[in-house]
């Protein structure tokens, strides 16, 4: 009997966990299985993203901390407004804010719990690399979000538009290639 090739396989899925202090608001708050996970990937692929930046770039003056705890938090409302975990909506983004000023995260940390959806109108490379790893997570590319993170950083560290977005895009591209592992993770945690 031959061994299943690699690709039909589900291949073992490891993640980096969340920081403590927010596994533990996140179990005051009740939030589902589902959200942590949701919470954890994000979380795992910005910790990627990071360190693809700070490597390639390290003249980019930014708040890691700030990009991690964003991630690990942006949909934290969601715990309350449990039927926007499958349905669109951002009611989420009102009360998510609250449960972190409550636990003491400052303003600097809570503020993507409410802003993670508005990336658009952000010029600050903290928003929109918590918004990247939000969608890069499950395959999804977004070129203006890309072209936007490119240009800030070939802007901030003087380096050739085309260079940066060679580097970016190899790092989403190989991202992107496990989202179905991710995927495939995440949709076996319960709601």
């Amino acid at each position: 009997m031959q061994p299943e090739p690699e690709s039909s396989r589900e291949r073992e899925i490891t993640l980096r966990e969340l920081p403590s202090e927010i596994a533990q608001v996140l179990k005051n708050v009740g939030a589902s299985q589902r959200l942590i996970a949701h919470l954890t990937l994000v979380h795992d692929v910005a910790i990627s993203i990071i360190e693809t930046v700070d490597r390639y770039w390290p003249c980019l003056q930014y708040d890691n901390q700030a990009v991690i705890i964003g991630a690990a938090t942006h949909d934290i409302g969601k715990a309350v407004y449990t039927t926007e975990m499958v349905e669109a909506g951002n009611l989420h983004e009102e009360i998510g804010p609250s449960p972190l000023v409550k636990h003491g995260f400052s303003e600097n940390y809570v503020r993507f719990a409410r802003t993670r959806g508005q990336w658009e109108q952000s010029s600050d490379i903290e928003d929109l690399l918590v918004a990247l790893a939000d969608k890069v997570w499950k395959g999804t590319r977004n070129k203006d979000l890309e072209q936007k993170i490119v240009q800030r950083i070939a802007s901030a560290c003087d380096d050739e538009t085309w260079d940066v977005y060679l580097k970016l895009d190899d790092l989403l591209r190989a991202i992107a290639d496990r989202a179905d592992e991710r995927l495939l993770w995440y949709g076996k945690q319960p709601l």
